[in-house]
């Protein structure tokens, strides 16, 4: 590619690390152009009317604790371009078959009150990471590195502690009873790994403190306002979004200072291979997915009648019951088999936005985690979980939305087989993605990036990724700014 400081800086893909790495960019006074190629912004972060008028869905991402905790939107004044949070009074709710269930609150307190005897032991697992998080966050959310602050690296060592090691060793490490335990292997399912795997813990360490630091919230009006206000202060500083522009190969591409790719490492060797080292390309071609989702979408003519009162104050669910009952799920779908009795997440958005569903009426997010690419219909299993904790549930639906990890893909073409995450996030592939390198941003071929959930920190609505892909190009081309 030709280095003309002239010309501007090209993302292709308008998700939420495209458009992070464009306002990366705008910020520091280059001209930036977004090319996206379906007709509507946001990758992940789009609402749409799925099942009846007037019900607004969000067709991927729902809850978006590494939203509000990111540092690339703390930064961004996106409130004052539409984007506003609703924190419900619990984080989210998982139920069990007495009737109870296991909360998670903003308040680290209140939710050790609730786990009994393990109450102790959860204030000392996760105080110290929340009490340190501003300290260490810019490390978990970024590339591999070591702080140089002796402080910084204890706190971060204390979160790999608790992070590293496989799901099943710190619940039975940690936690003597079930509630305790069912509430890690829960936050843990998140990874889509299976409980025995190294670092299947992660995602438990990282949800949890965010819980206590940040909430775990949902935007006014539908996820789809994420992408919105971040396009709205994108243009505002003078950066152009197309649409309906879909680039297949480099000759697709408008002449560029240099262009940032928020693609998968499948889709770059499809349009830049020709422009890659062999030796790149081989490296991409061995990048690996996880497995897939498949998701339910419901209009509802009343709130889901849980039998847990409690759940009625979260805006997160998670449906799985015991400890072992999750461990088995995730680790069927781990060995390629779809669960016979699926971990569900769900998301009752409607109970805390009246934006989201007609007056007296409500929305319904499920989804469960299936083998990469799976064909198989999980309907009868979700919905067989939900009635299982919210008995009468089926009575209450008039209308259903499926989406199969095929359509995920279509919806959007970083969903390889239905992987939301970008890649597996295994110990192999947390921090060495797409490929081993200590900047994982910058291909071989000079003034091409990545900047998609294939690159750290993975996946999620944070930002994050297109943050550290915007600084590393903007240290290599450093020419006079607009």
């Amino acid at each position: 590619m030709t280095y003309d400081p002239r010309l501007p800086m090209t993302i292709v893909g308008a998700g939420p690390n495209g458009l992070a790495a464009a306002i990366t960019l705008a910020r520091a006074g280059r001209q930036v152009l977004v090319v996206e190629a379906n007709h509507d912004i946001g990758g992940g972060v789009r609402s749409s009317e799925l099942t009846l008028p007037g019900f607004v869905h969000d067709v991927c991402s729902a809850i978006h604790p590494l939203g509000v905790a990111s540092p690339f939107f703390r930064a961004q004044p996106l409130q004052n371009f539409g984007l506003e949070w609703i924190q419900p009074p619990a984080c989210m709710a998982h139920p069990l078959d007495d009737g109870t269930a296991v909360m998670l609150y903003r308040s680290i307190g209140k939710t050790a009150r609730g786990l009994g005897g393990d109450g102790t032991a959860y204030r000392r697992l996760i105080s110290p990471i929340v009490r340190n998080w501003r300290g260490i966050e810019r490390y978990v959310l970024g590339p591999f590195r070591l702080p140089l602050r002796l402080d910084r690296l204890l706190a971060l060592a204390w979160f790999g502690v608790c992070a590293l090691p496989p799901t099943r060793l710190v619940a039975s490490i940690a936690f003597r009873g079930e509630k305790a335990r069912a509430l890690w292997a829960g936050c843990a399912a998140h990874s889509m790994l299976p409980p025995d795997r190294l670092a299947s813990s992660a995602a438990a360490t990282l949800l949890t403190t965010l819980a206590h630091v940040a909430g775990w919230p949902m935007a006014r009006g539908g996820s789809q306002q994420i992408a919105n206000s971040m396009s709205a202060y994108l243009r505002s500083m003078g950066g152009e979004i197309r649409t309906d522009t879909r680039i297949d190969s480099m000759s697709d591409l408008p002449a560029s200072e240099a262009v940032l790719f928020d693609v998968s490492p499948q889709q770059l060797l499809g349009i830049a291979g020709d422009a890659l080292p062999d030796r790149y390309r081989r490296q991409l071609k061995k990048y690996r997915y996880g497995p897939g989702v498949f998701k339910i979408d419901y209009a509802l003519n009343g709130p889901v009648p849980w039998r847990a009162e409690e759940c009625k104050q979260a805006g997160t669910l998670h449906l799985g019951g015991t400890f072992e009952e999750i461990a088995h799920s995730e680790s069927q779908v781990g060995r390629g088999i779809p669960a016979d009795r699926p971990f569900v997440l769900a998301a009752q958005q409607s109970l805390f936005d009246p934006t989201r569903a007609p007056a007296g009426k409500h929305t319904f997010w499920a989804y469960c985690h299936v083998p990469n690419g799976s064909t198989f219909d999980m309907t009868e299993r979700i919905e067989a979980q939900i009635e299982r904790f919210a008995p009468g549930f089926r009575e209450r639906v008039l209308a259903r939305h499926i989406t199969t990890p095929a359509q995920f893909e279509a919806h959007d073409a970083n969903y390889i087989g239905g992987d939301i995450n970008g890649g597996i996030q295994d110990i192999r592939q947390l921090f060495t993605r797409p490929v081993p390198s200590l900047n994982p941003y910058r291909t071989p071929a000079p003034g091409i990036y990545i900047c998609s959930a294939s690159t750290p920190p993975g996946g999620g609505v944070h930002g994050m990724c297109g943050l550290h892909a915007a600084r590393v190009a903007l240290r290599e081309h450093r020419s006079t700014t607009r």
